[in-house]
């Protein structure tokens, strides 16, 4: 039976404000990238989220960012050296990590968040700093990355394992990284349309970007933004579709 995971980004509350519906995602989803305090999240938030998720058998990984609770990691933070953010990203793994343990939970995987992720993606230095970090910390994380670009390369170099990821919500740049969110159409919310992109994605092993140019990908895991309108609904859909196609949808620490 082919196997896939579909992942979602949570924890993504702060203090008394939340975002997302975790602990409905969580009944849906097989592997949960978990703020870190950078971005979102907080000792509570990220120890709840952990004891949710450790409840429902779902893998957890963090999810690190650059420094920007104002701008929910989504701004690029600039004049940063390669070996800083290495640091940042150190700290924030470290910082779920202990509270996991504490649990007896062990984080399986390791995914950046909003505008990191886009630069690691188009910046060797950086997507090399990534895999530095992640391999300082255990070499045996599971380094979630996109087929094709810079963080793939790096993960390679540094001998971690991969997970390949795909987006049901987001459209793809000609380049293969995810459109910015400013453009018409970058983020997606019809639920029916989400799921059959994702299992043509999967299957044909090709994804169209939003100007219509064809990019080869391999998916290993699927994910749905926690924080997009109607993302229960879309990841239920997803899931369902994958299941109805043949797919064993479960985590990817279990299998990769």
């Amino acid at each position: 039976m082919k196997t896939i995971d579909l992942n979602c980004d949570m924890g993504e509350g702060f203090g008394v404000y939340s975002l997302g519906d975790d602990e409905a995602m969580l009944d849906i989803v097989t592997s949960a990238n978990i703020a870190c305090g950078f971005h979102a999240g907080d000792p509570l938030v990220m120890a709840t989220t952990l004891e949710a998720a450790k409840a429902r058998d779902v893998g957890v990984g963090a999810h690190p960012s650059f420094f920007d609770l104002w701008g929910f990691g989504r701004r690029p933070i600039l004049g940063q050296s390669p070996a800083e953010v290495e640091k940042q990203i150190i700290y924030q793994i470290g910082a779920l990590q202990a509270l996991a343990h504490a649990q007896g939970l062990k984080l399986g995987h390791i995914k950046t968040h909003g505008s990191l992720g886009n630069m690691a993606n188009e910046d060797i230095d950086l997507a090399r700093a990534v895999a530095r970090a992640i391999k300082a910390v255990d070499p045996d994380f599971i380094f979630v990355v996109m087929p094709g670009l810079p963080t793939e390369r790096a993960g390679e170099e540094a001998g971690l394992k991969l997970a390949r990821e795909i987006y049901a919500d987001r459209a793809y740049a000609d380049n293969g990284n995810l459109a910015s969110r400013k453009l018409p159409g970058a983020v997606l919310h019809d639920a029916d349309e989400a799921a059959e992109r994702v299992l043509q994605i999967v299957e044909s092993g090709e994804v169209t970007s939003i100007t219509g140019k064809r990019i080869a990908v391999r998916a290993d895991s699927v994910c749905v933004h926690g924080d997009t309108a109607g993302a229960v609904a879309m990841a239920r859909k997803v899931k369902a579709r994958l299941t109805e196609a043949g797919y064993a949808v479960r985590p990817m620490a279990e299998w990769l």
